[in-house]
């Protein structure tokens, strides 16, 4: 998984309970898919052990992986 230097240093940081496979696996089957304004990519997927959905903000080359976090108010 490619990811970009503020993910390293300042995502996992902030947020040292993410697991790179929830990204893995939000990049590979998520449950939704959005491209946002600025071509940046958002995937949604549900993360068991969180109780919550996850979204992972990839670069518009939908590999990078930029910003993850638990998202309050993702709805199905």
């Amino acid at each position: 998984m490619k990811t970009t230097r503020y993910f390293e240093e300042q995502v996992l940081r902030k947020r040292a309970y993410i697991k790179t496979e929830w990204c893995k696996l939000a990049l590979r089957n998520p449950i939704r898919r959005e491209i946002q304004p600025d071509g940046r990519i958002r995937h949604w997927v549900f993360i068991e052990e969180l109780g919550k959905y996850l979204r992972v903000v990839t670069l518009e080359d939908g590999e990078t992986v930029l910003n993850a976090f638990p998202d309050r108010n993702f709805k199905v």
